[in-house]
């Protein structure tokens, strides 16, 4: 069966909340309707930085890539942060993984942006290992402060 990787659109409202949901079970993070809710119509927002793909097979739903660009004033340069992908555990190992980070990297050349960048948690061994064949694990070490 044939994979399509698409720009979300307003139609896809109920099969991207079911996916963004298990993401979220996934990471054991808390999340309500309305902050999926709020999230969709960021992505939808054409004003919004945050931007949405899907995988879509045979009409439905499998994947989702969520990105916005980040500026990098080191480097004087613009790059994408790739801040959610998830594929549903039925699809995967097909190459929608695949396909939805390379269609954000094309979206990301579009527009000039000098690196796609994303994070994942030490022991999601299964994703690491398609991270590990596409990109470089960098040394930086990631800190969360509340304000």
């Amino acid at each position: 069966m044939s994979l399509t990787i698409r720009p979300l659109e307003a139609r896809d409202r109920a099969a991207w909340a079911q996916l963004y949901e298990a993401y979220a079970r996934f990471y054991n993070v808390a999340q309500s309707a309305e902050m999926r809710e709020r999230v969709f119509g960021w992505l939808l927002d054409g004003d919004h930085p945050s931007a949405g793909l899907v995988a879509e097979r045979a009409g439905a739903l499998v994947g989702l890539a969520h990105y916005r660009p980040f500026p990098s004033p080191l480097r004087a340069t613009t790059s994408c942060f790739l801040d959610d992908l998830f594929v549903d555990e039925s699809a995967r190992g097909n190459g929608a993984a695949d396909a939805l980070i390379e269609a954000v990297q094309q979206e990301a050349r579009r527009n000039g942006w000098a690196v796609l960048r994303w994070i994942t948690a030490e022991d999601n061994y299964r994703a690491r290992g398609l991270y590990d064949r596409l990109a470089e694990r960098t040394r930086w070490v990631t800190y969360d402060l509340k304000p």
